[in-house]
């Protein structure tokens, strides 16, 4: 069977050493480090460590957000080291409810590789079951056959999303938390507020009291209200950087709402030009 959104815990435990391929993408943004720190002192067995800022984004710019989407022959190249090939399970955790994991699952799309699901209430749901841990790298494999097919329209630029917000074009979602969308907080970046026209869609309201995804037709409700009539392939999402927007993506894949698309600088590289304006309230 193959898993191209999400993926329990206990399935994956039956899959330790069947060829899947593991991914940790622990992170914090406060503390880059902090993620590295977590997969040493634990992981799933076999899981390699990827980076948010080295290995999923590439380097910022003077025009760019936070997180540049990565050069797909640099990700593809991590990724065939770690022994992913063309026919390859990939699974990604983190224990940030996905924030993280997600960002691995939207690259790999990106790339045409769509075998990748995000372990469904990652670290903390596969702790909380008493799965086995290691703390030691994992095993040399042989280097997988990948090759990088990146789909670009699966994602649009600054300009698009001008353009669109202009023409009143789609629906434009915003994953940040409420505080930050209207402009009442912002500990990240140098501006508040959100793109106009954008609607306000944070990520953690996919997820359940137990830290796991809401069941899909749970999730349908939430997306379509907020779609509000717009076709799924008309949406964007985006968030501070084009990571988080990754767990709307993630949700509306599981929602059977396929087709949205990433703004990938977002709201980080969406106020570099000054030109650009920016709304503040709801």
């Amino acid at each position: 069977m193959r898993y191209t959104t999400l993926v329990d815990a206990e399935t994956l435990a039956r899959q330790l050493d069947s060829g899947w391929r593991i991914f940790d993408c622990r992170f914090e943004l406060v503390d880059p480090f902090a993620g590295e720190r977590a997969y040493v002192a634990g992981h799933i067995p076999g899981a390699h460590y990827l980076h948010l800022d080295r290995d999923l984004a590439s380097a910022v710019t003077a025009a760019s957000g936070r997180h540049p989407l990565p050069e797909p022959e640099v990700l593809a190249a991590k990724l065939a080291a770690a022994g992913v090939g063309a026919g390859t399970q990939v699974v990604a955790y983190d224990d940030a409810a996905g924030a993280f994991a997600a960002r691995l699952w939207w690259l790999l799309r990106w790339l045409g590789h769509p075998q990748v699901a995000v372990l469904d209430g990652g670290w903390t749901q596969w702790h909380r079951e008493g799965r086995p841990v290691s703390h030691e790298p994992p095993p040399v494999s042989a280097r997988g056959k990948f090759q990088a097919r990146p789909d670009d329209s699966m994602w649009l630029s600054s300009a698009l999303v001008l353009e669109r917000m202009r023409s009143g074009a789609g629906r434009l979602l915003d994953a940040r938390a409420a505080e930050r969308f209207r402009g009442e907080q912002e500990p990240i970046d140098a501006v508040a507020g959100h793109v106009p026209g954008a609607v306000n869609l944070p990520y953690l309201g996919n997820i359940s009291g137990d830290g796991r995804f809401q069941s899909a037709e749970a999730l349908r409700r939430r997306l379509i209200a907020a779609l509000d009539g717009a076709a799924p392939g008309e949406t964007v999402c985006m968030c501070g950087s084009g990571v988080t927007a990754c767990h709307n993506l993630l949700a509306m894949e599981v929602a059977g709402l396929s087709g949205g698309r990433l703004y990938a600088g977002s709201w980080s590289e969406w106020i570099r030009d000054a030109s650009r304006p920016v709304a503040r309230g709801s």
